[in-house]
């Protein structure tokens, strides 16, 4: 390995604005002898003379190379090679002292080059942190990321999971895989002359394998054993095949050897080689049959193309993918492998964007740009809000892992103890004061007794989760103004009393928001990207789960659902306009037409009676038209008539996979709105599913997974 530190030529750095201020040595921080080292897996091996020259091609000059390789390729050379780069390291960015160090990846050279930077006080961007794979580079990247100060991720998960690893939101940069850039750019290049160097001129496009593989160093000897099956497999397959040599991570050397064992060196349908130059690389999988191995190319770059992909082992078991990849994790025969190779080999998928969408490169200029040098290099870690740690001992590990649940309704306030599977182990339900002072210490005393109720059942409660009607700031725990059921509850901070009490950290969220939440955990739209729930009960609210996440709104206004306008002159709704879904479709509104029919004595029918000290409700309501009361019928059928041309303003608007009717008037309405979607809507959505939730106590639920899906650090 060659490790340099890169300067721009002329003057250049990346930052005009900043001068000599923002030196920019941090260009091209890492220079490898990738031929004798490693992979950087969008690219396959690559001479020392040709890595930093094509680096001077750039532009740029190169200040210092240190040769920090130690040979051996098993597990001992790969620490003696940190070791020695840590040795050297010192010198170079004493002499050097850039402002700021680009550190790119996962691989073990670069936690060399992070931790040599995070003790000499140099601010550290890391690039495409936050993202999983399957190896020992999921803990370099994370321990990278813990000592980088500025993040750099291609992904909208990868975001997601830095931000779970408590990096400060303001300081992580979302900008797409930098390689995508030259990808989506590459392909309508002269390809024909690329494909015949390196594989023959009687090879045609889309008619030969590029293969890619690596050594797992958690699980060496399997993965040898993998890569002898995945050559037998394309020996069998008979397609011309392009092997590249593996990377030098422990276990190469064996695997060099099967290869040479099998004579792939000397096969006439195969070229094995140890260097593509990049350029001429990404043509080569463009124009592929298939891409075979377990190189993290071949699950990121490799999907720009919409190029076949099998995805061998679990070296990249946690990446995101597109369609294009066939995962083979237990490759563990022949004939598995050589079935993905007669699935994949010649079909053409999409082209994926998952990583990048061309612009990543002027993202991160004007990132670069924007880094204050003279603010404090400590960095500030996101945690979230907890009093005390509780140790860990066996007692710990035996407990069911819980959260401890809160709703607080118009009528009831409700705790409850949720276990990781949605198992409301025991619950606990009072009548809602009328005041401020009454609310708050009931819900503090009702959480205290349940958490000492916990410790007897056995469960840990790893926080709570809180759900309230009214428009909430979930980022600081605070109830902004509520609804009219819920009195003296406007600016409450709900986070510090509880914490405080119970030394637990806290969420809140509007009780539309939990019962989406309560479906993405654990009803029905788990695992889909897109969806829409939408609450009936007293009133009408909703949640709108779009690309796995909650839509929170700029003002956290999202998802009022029940307050989209479906009449112009319809009746008044308690939000102070008028013909809302909420003003026709409620169980308010229906209490209200229900009392309007018995002042006029046209609700009860035979059969049917209302005590005198009884208050006429929705139920009355529904009861009168099951019972065939005409006019009950109607008020129904106009109620879920709002409620459906409410979906179909949805549909319209958001195009959701799924809509989820929840609530006690759900079942009561579901016809209703599928027979006004299919009158009213676009022909494009009326395939839409809608279904009655199948959750008993969404709010519940959904209080409880935003507990649990941060604390197990598991998002989606």
């Amino acid at each position: 390995m060659w490790v340099g530190v890169a300067e721009r030529k002329r003057g250049k750095t990346l930052n005009d604005q900043h001068g000599a201020q923002c030196r920019a040595r941090s260009c091209h921080p890492m220079i490898h002898d990738l031929s004798q080292s490693q992979e950087s897996d969008a690219q396959p091996t690559e001479p020392p003379r040709n890595t930093y020259r094509m680096i001077e091609q750039d532009d740029f000059d190169i200040n210092t190379r240190l040769h920090t390789i130690v040979r051996g390729e098993d597990e001992a050379a790969m620490v003696e090679s940190v070791g020695l780069a840590l040795v050297k390291l010192p010198d170079v960015l004493n002499r050097l002292k850039p402002d700021i160090m680009i550190v790119h990846g996962d691989r073990f050279d670069a936690l060399a080059l992070a931790t040599s930077a995070a003790l000499m006080n140099i601010r550290i961007l890391h690039i495409e942190g936050g993202e999983v794979s399957g190896t020992i580079d999921d803990s370099i990247r994370h321990a990278i990321t813990k000592l980088a100060h500025y993040h750099v991720c291609c992904t909208r998960s990868a975001e997601q999971h830095l931000i779970s690893m408590c990096e400060d939101h303001d300081r992580i940069l979302l900008a797409g895989c930098p390689s995508y850039d030259k990808l989506l750019s590459a392909k309508n290049k002269d390809y024909m002359s690329i494909i015949r160097m390196w594989l023959g001129d009687d090879v045609k496009s889309k008619d030969y394998i590029v293969a890619l593989q690596h050594p797992v160093t958690t699980d060496i000897k399997h993965s040898i054993k993998m890569f002898e099956l995945t050559l037998d497999a394309l020996i069998s397959f008979n397609k011309r095949t392009l092997v590249l040599f593996p990377n030098i991570d422990a276990g190469s050397k064996e695997m060099v050897r099967v290869m040479r064992k099998k004579g792939i060196e000397h096969h006439p349908n195969f070229r094995a080689v140890k260097h593509v130059p990049f350029d001429q690389f990404i043509q080569l999988v463009a124009h592929a049959g298939c891409m075979i191995g377990n190189s993290s190319c071949g699950v990121r770059e490799v999907g720009a193309f919409g190029t076949p992909v099998i995805n061998l082992g679990t070296r990249q078991i946690g990446r995101e993918t597109g369609e294009n990849v066939l995962h083979v994790r237990d490759a563990d025969t022949q004939d598995k492998i050589l079935q993905a190779l007669h699935l994949q080999f010649g079909k053409q998928y999409p082209c994926s964007k998952i990583y990048g969408d061309g612009n990543a490169v002027p993202r991160i200029l004007k990132f670069l740009k924007s880094i204050d040098l003279q603010e404090p290099l400590q960095k500030k870690f996101c945690f979230p809000p907890v009093k005390e740690n509780i140790s860990q001992d066996i007692d710990h590990i035996l407990e069911t892992l819980s959260a401890l649940a809160v709703d607080l309704g118009g009528t009831n306030l409700r705790v409850a103890i949720v276990s990781m599977k949605g198992e409301i182990v025991k619950k606990y339900t009072q009548f809602n004061p009328k005041t401020y002072e009454e609310r708050i210490n009931l819900i503090l005393q009702m959480c205290v007794e349940a958490a000492a109720e916990a410790v007897k059942l056995n469960c840990r409660i790893l926080g709570v989760g809180i759900s309230t009607g009214g428009r909430v700031n979930p980022r600081e725990g605070i109830v902004l103004h509520s609804t009219k059921l819920i009195q003296e509850w406007n600016s409450v901070d709900l986070r510090t009393p509880l914490s405080d009490t119970l030394h637990l950290p806290v969420w809140v969220d509007n009780d539309g928001n939990c019962a989406a939440l309560a479906e993405r955990k654990f009803g029905q739209g788990k695992g889909l990207e897109n969806f829409v729930t939408l609450i009936t009960g007293t009133g009408i609210g909703g949640g709108i789960i779009h690309q796995h996440e909650l839509i929170h709104g700029s003002s956290f206004c999202a998802a009022e659902l029940g307050h989209l306008v479906v009449s112009l002159d319809g009746p008044d709704c308690s939000c102070g306009s008028h013909g809302c879904i909420e003003a026709y479709a409620s169980g308010m509104a229906l209490q209200r037409e229900a009392k309007k029919l018995h002042d006029e004595d046209l609700l009860l029918v035979e059969g049917m009676s209302v005590p005198k000290d009884e208050a006429v409700s929705a139920v009355h309501l529904i009861q009168a038209a099951k019972l065939g009361n005409v006019k009950a019928q109607s008020i129904l059928r106009t109620a879920g008539t709002a409620l459906g041309l409410g979906v179909v303003n949805i549909l319209h608007t958001i195009n959701p996979s799924l809509v989820i009717l929840s609530g006690v008037l759900a079942s009561h309405y579901i016809h209703i709105v599928k027979d006004v979607i299919r009158q009213q809507a676009l022909s494009s959505v009326q395939d839409v599913d809608v279904v009655v939730s199948d959750l008993v106590d969404p709010a519940l639920l959904g209080a409880a997974s935003m507990v649990l899906d941060y604390t197990t650090r598991r998002i989606c």
